[in-house]
Order: C-alpha cells, then structure tokens, then sequence
C-alpha cells in the first residue's frame, strides 16, 4: 500500500509565494518521476512540474521563473515552491509518483496520486 501526502496550500493574494510538499510512504522500493499537475474549472488537466531521480526537472512554460519543484529522495517528498502567483494558477493541485513497489515475491511499478489541495490566488 503506498500513499501520497500532500500539504499546503489555500487562499493567497496575486505576487504572493505558497509552497507544497508531498510526502510518500508505504512499501516503496524506489521513486523515478514525481511531479505536480493541477486541474483547473473548465481546463484539462496540466503538467506542472516533474523531477526524475536524478533531479533533473522540466517545468511547464506558464511556471517557469516562478515555480520551483525539489524533492528529498531520503524523505520520498517532493516540494513545489510557487512565488508571484497570478489569479490563472488558481487549481487543485495534485502530486503524482511513478514508484516501484515490492514484498515477497513481487516488484510493481505504478503511478500514485495524491488526494489533491486547493490553490486560489484572488485579491
């Protein structure tokens, strides 16, 4: 069984920063990619930022500059640092973890979500 936690998030003013972390636990052998994604009303869902494992990180073109995704692989979490935030970041944001599971007798590779946190940027 593996769960993603997420933290943070609310109601902050545009130009404000908020941060986000999402914290995995659960019979985890190893992580590859995590990342955020948000779904906005009206809107597909969209790719926000994602770190492999090696830390590389790809950021969507409407974030760069201004929002930061890490993680800390002895802690499984990745964080998402969001500064200047502007009124159309408004979304529910969501963590997603490609992890690799194992016990006795099985090793399993999945993609993970998290349960998804409210983001509203409004003066």
């Amino acid at each position: 069984q593996v769960q993603l936690v997420e933290s943070g998030g609310g109601l902050v003013q545009p130009g404000r920063s908020l941060g986000l972390s999402c914290a995995a636990s659960g019979s985890i052998l190893s992580i590859k990619d995590m990342g955020w994604y948000r779904l906005a009303p009206g809107k597909q869902r969209e790719s926000v930022a994602i770190t492999t494992s090696r830390g590389t990180t790809n950021l969507a073109d409407s974030v760069k500059g201004r929002f930061t995704i890490s993680r800390d692989n002895a802690k499984n979490t990745v964080y998402l640092q969001m500064n200047s935030l502007k009124p159309e970041d408004t979304a529910v944001y969501y963590c997603n973890a490609r992890i690799i599971v194992s016990g006795p007798g099985y090793r399993v590779e999945n993609d993970y979500w998290g349960q998804g946190t409210q983001v509203t940027v409004s003066s």
